[in-house]
C-alpha cells in the first residue's frame, strides 16, 4: 500500500479508451475528466526539472489533496466509531488522518519512473458513486491496476477510495486502527495519530 497514492499522483500519461461515458456535474468534469486533469496537473510538476524534490512533493500534494474528500474517507475508515467521537474531535481526526497520508506516501515522489495510466473502464456504483479504472504501466513486467472511487460532493467529484490491485486503502487503514480502536477506542487512536503524525512516523504501532 506504500505506493497508492504516489502510483496514482505519478502517473506520466492519460490515455482515454473507449468505455460508458461517467456522469458529469453541471460543470462537464465527469469522474474521467477528474482523474484526466490530476494525471496532467502532476506530470507537469514531474517533469519541471527546475522544481526541487520538496517543492515538488509539495505542489504534488496540493493537487492530491484538492480531488481528495477527507472527511468521507475518515467516516468509512473509523465506520461506527466515527459517531463516537464529538464534533471537534471529528475535525481533528480528519487534520491528523490527512497528515498521516502526507507522511506515508509524501516520500514516494522519488521514485518516479515514467509509469504511464491507461484508463480501462469505469462504471456507476452505489450511492451514485463512480468507479474509475486504470491500468499503470511500468518500465518492466508487472502493470498495476489502480481504481479510483469518486463521489459527488456539492457539485464536484471527489475521490474517496483508491483501490490498487484490489486492495483498498480505506480498508487497508481501517484494518490497521481496528485493533487500536478495540482495545482502547478512537480517543486513544486519535491520541496516537497525532503523536505519530508529530513524529514524522508513519506506522502506529501504539
Amino acid at each position: 500500500m506504500i505506493r497508492i497514492v504516489s502510483i496514482a499522483a505519478m502517473a506520466a500519461t492519460l490515455v482515454l479508451s473507449a468505455g460508458v461515458p461517467a456522469a458529469e456535474t453541471s460543470n462537464g468534469a465527469g469522474p474521467r475528466k477528474i482523474i484526466r486533469q490530476i494525471t496532467d496537473e502532476v506530470l507537469a510538476i514531474l517533469r519541471d526539472d527546475s522544481l526541487p524534490k520538496e517543492e515538488k512533493r509539495t505542489r504534488i500534494e496540493k493537487v492530491v489533496h484538492d480531488h481528495l474528500d477527507f472527511e468521507i474517507m475518515s467516516r468509512l475508515v473509523l465506520a461506527r466509531n466515527w459517531r463516537k467521537l464529538d464534533e471537534p474531535a471529528q475535525e481533528e481526526f480528519v487534520r491528523e488522518f490527512r497528515r498521516h497520508l502526507s507522511l506515508t506516501y509524501g516520500k514516494n515522489v522519488d521514485s518516479y519512473r515514467d509509469e504511464r495510466v491507461t484508463i480501462t473502464g469505469d462504471r456507476k456504483e452505489a450511492r451514485r458513486d463512480w468507479t474509475v479504472q486504470t491500468r499503470v504501466i511500468r518500465n518492466g513486467p508487472n502493470d498495476i491496476f489502480v481504481d479510483y472511487r469518486l463521489r459527488e460532493i456539492d457539485g464536484e467529484w471527489k475521490i474517496i477510495d483508491v483501490i490498487v490491485e484490489r486492495v483498498s486503502l480505506v480498508s487497508n487503514f481501517r484494518s490497521q486502527f481496528q485493533e487500536i480502536l478495540s482495545k482502547s477506542g478512537p480517543d486513544r487512536l486519535l491520541e496516537i495519530l497525532r503523536q505519530k503524525n508529530e513524529e514524522g512516523a508513519s506506522g502506529l504501532e501504539s
